[in-house]
């Protein structure tokens, strides 16, 4: 594995998306679509609903299939299916909009699972690694505790440690404020904006404008199916160029 030596968007290319098409039967909802997210860069995908932009981060992870076209991760194309895959979903974390979180497994259980599966890791070592992620995203003190014991926005914060616990090459993020109350959606946000800052290769597909603003270093903008326009967040939020975008941002900034 080569190490991420040239870190930062001028480093190789972490996630390629060539020529991706996705039907739903007649329904055609990702149209040659074609994406490069470097290490470290921390990638926004914006778009009204239905565009695709939940579907292009299910295919990256494995979990929609493709109909053509090509996704690679480091250079590797996607496996289909077996142990190949189990490491590949290794290698990209992914945060839904629901936590998923095992009801019946204590949180720190929830975030060793993996670790202690997939990466073989014994029990000590992922323990000590969980704690300190869970202390990273501030809900160590609910360790010993099972997921409907806590908030939302703790049980999302507690998802983000279990994806960061497998030390993924990237992190994908469906709408991960969503379904929480407003007055959770800034502390599930600040542990975002601190990953961003430290360097983690994150493509999330978000409402948050704000968050886009302040974290992204390149903003997609998703229009049926198709990625209608890409920039620099300052330049997409101030000048963007296409209609489809003036008339979403239109839209969001009346509200």
């Amino acid at each position: 594995m080569s190490h991420p030596d040239s870190a930062g968007p001028a480093g190789r290319t972490l996630v390629s998306a060539i020529g991706v098409n996705k039907h739903y039967g007649s329904l055609h909802v990702l149209k040659d679509i074609n994406l490069t997210v470097k290490v470290g860069e921390v990638l926004v995908v914006i778009g009204p609903s239905g565009s695709g932009k939940s579907t292009l981060c299910r295919t990256i992870n494995r979990l929609e299939t493709i109909d053509s076209g090509r996704i690679e991760i480091d250079g590797e194309p996607l496996p289909a299916e077996g142990k190949q895959l189990a490491h590949h979903r290794a290698d990209v974390g992914m945060v839904f909009q629901s936590f998923n979180l095992f009801a019946h497994k204590t949180i720190l259980q929830n975030v060793t699972l993996g670790p202690i599966k997939v990466r073989k890791k014994s029990r000590a070592e992922a323990e000590k690694r969980a704690m300190s992620l869970l202390e990273r995203v501030g809900v160590a003190a609910h360790a010993q505790k099972y997921p409907a014991q806590l908030s939302g926005g703790q049980q999302q914060r507690v998802a983000i440690a279990r994806a960061l616990a497998m030390d993924p090459k990237v992190v994908l993020f469906d709408e991960p404020t969503s379904a929480l109350d407003p007055e959770m959606i800034n502390e599930v946000l600040d542990v975002m904006i601190e990953l961003a800052h430290d360097g983690m290769t994150m493509i999330v597909v978000t409402h948050e404008m704000g968050f886009a603003r302040k974290a992204a270093n390149r903003v997609v903008f998703m229009a049926d199916g198709q990625i209608v326009e890409e920039a620099a967040p300052e330049q997409f939020f101030t000048a963007p160029t296409s209609e489809r975008a003036k008339d979403f941002l239109a839209k969001i900034i009346a509200h």
